[in-house]
């Protein structure tokens, strides 16, 4: 989910009328970005509270098995916390319970899982799959392909074919309810409902995507950077990450996306409203995010990987309704926070010791009513260092959230934007004399970034361009 899906933060389309809720009652963190925004690196900081340079994972890779010592779910158990995941885990085994007392599965569509030859010991789809499981109870033959659209039709839509209750959205919380039911009640809990959609395959139920279908949707921003023309045809490909697309199917996919949000929403408003009947409303806090973002036709660009704020930007709520934390109400933060930060953040907020190999912070000194809005904080970190491979466009990038600087380490473009006056990145500054000393600025914090690095990027005094890129770092590969 896109950092700007939000009705709160002023986007002019969608309706999330249960997460504006937690952020009018809560805090909203307008500037939350996943330095590593595919889902396998992004969820393994959120696991551990660690930056992608300590977790290993600096790209997308699967069947990497999952070996971490301080998990966030590891440290609630050893704290006396019933912990529980519903939904999307996206480790190594898939059934890997990460610290976690159980956990109901549905990762989605997983080529590895799929495809018969893509590793020489796979495991096998239907019996790693909670929901489908599920799902072939209810509807006999059932499968994940039904639909005939892939885990990465990024531009193809249409409704879901079932009840509307059978759509993996509406089974995490199903279950989740149900977890409310079979917890231990001597114990607090921590459980994470992770919800697979609004991922592609853009899917949802009639209803929503009836929300949306004939009202005129704003085009996606196209910066004077941006590719102009499509000799390949790329944007006719269900699964491209780049190209032209036709205007009508770029348009049903833009419905699709916002609908699929607005189905989460209000599926979390069905959740609230059962965790007030079991009583436990007001003493539980909750923490909205996500793991990347989606282009959605930003810039002619598609999915997520690349540095920009549609991919890397992500909603970022924390709300406590029993008010224990005294969280300003309302309070919308600027400082730049990150996946890292969620682990610490919770921890922090149960009172649970926060792990030595945790390099995120607590949000809620940040968060806390009896600091000032807009006056930044000191202590806090100062920029955020993200990165991707990506074959060509594999990239590095810095942001304080008032600027970013990007460098693509295989072809040695830079890109500068001025986010504070061009918050949609449609003019790239990098060349204007003008901001040449801040472009220095950045390329010298980088270059002492990636000092070390195994790659070989930077001796600490200049970039090399065409290092090749690693996906998963030695020290991960190698545990």
């Amino acid at each position: 989910m896109r950092y700007d899906c939000l009705s709160i933060a002023g986007h002019p389309v969608v309706e999330t009328p249960n997460l504006d809720e937690l952020a009018r009652t809560g805090v909203r963190f307008d500037r939350a970005y996943s330095a590593t925004p595919t889902c396998v690196p992004a969820r393994a900081a959120i696991f551990t509270g660690q930056s992608q340079k300590s977790h290993g994972r600096v790209g997308y890779q699967d069947c990497v098995p999952w070996n971490y010592e301080h998990t966030m779910p590891g440290e609630f158990a050893k704290a006396g916390y019933h912990t529980q995941c519903v939904g999307k885990m996206h480790v190594y085994p898939a059934r890997n319970l990460m610290g976690f007392h159980n956990v109901v599965l549905h990762d989605g569509y997983l080529h590895h899982n799929r495809n018969k030859y893509s590793i020489p010991v796979r495991e096998h789809y239907d019996e790693v799959d909670d929901y489908l499981h599920w799902l072939r109870q209810q509807v006999p033959g059932a499968d994940l392909t039904d639909l005939g659209l892939d885990c990465n039709s990024s531009t193809v839509a249409r409704p879901w074919h079932l009840p509307e209750k059978l759509h993996p959205t509406n089974w995490v919380v199903t279950e989740s309810i149900d977890f409310l039911r079979r917890r231990d009640p001597d114990k607090p809990f921590f459980l994470w409902m992770s919800f697979v959609r609004p991922h592609s395959p853009l899917d949802p139920p009639q209803a929503y995507l009836d929300l949306y279908k004939d009202i005129e949707i704003p085009e996606p921003p196209v910066g004077d950077w941006a590719l102009q023309s499509d000799p390949d045809l790329d944007g006719l490909s269900p699964y491209t990450s780049k190209g032209l697309v036709p205007k009508r199917r770029l348009q049903n996919a833009m419905a699709a996306y916002y609908a699929l949000i607005t189905h989460i929403d209000h599926q979390i408003g069905r959740f609230m409203q059962v965790l007030a009947e079991y009583g436990e409303r007001n003493n539980t806090v909750i923490l909205f995010t996500s793991d990347h973002g989606e282009l959605m036709g930003d810039h002619h660009l598609f999915r997520k990987s690349l540095p920009y704020e549609g991919s890397a930007r992500v909603p970022f709520i924390v709300n406590d309704p029993g008010n224990r934390l005294s969280l300003g109400t309302g309070k919308v933060v600027q400082e730049v926070v990150e996946m890292r930060d969620i682990m610490p953040t919770l921890l922090d907020a149960a009172g649970v010791a926060i792990p030595g190999s945790v390099d995120g912070g607590s949000v809620l000194k940040l968060a806390a009513s009896s600091t000032e809005e807009g006056s930044g904080n000191a202590a806090w970190r100062s920029y955020l260092h993200g990165e991707h491979t990506q074959g060509m466009q594999s990239n590095h990038w810095l942001t304080d959230g008032k600027e970013k600087y990007i460098w693509f380490s295989q072809t040695g473009e830079e890109q500068f934007f001025l986010l504070t006056d061009d918050p949609q990145e449609l003019h790239n500054a990098a060349r204007d004399q003008a901001y040449q000393e801040r472009m220095d600025y950045w390329r010298s914090v980088l270059i002492q970034e990636l000092e070390g690095r195994e790659e070989g990027y930077s001796d600490g005094k200049q970039l090399f361009v065409g290092r090749k890129p690693v996906t998963v770092l030695s020290h991960m590969r190698n545990g």
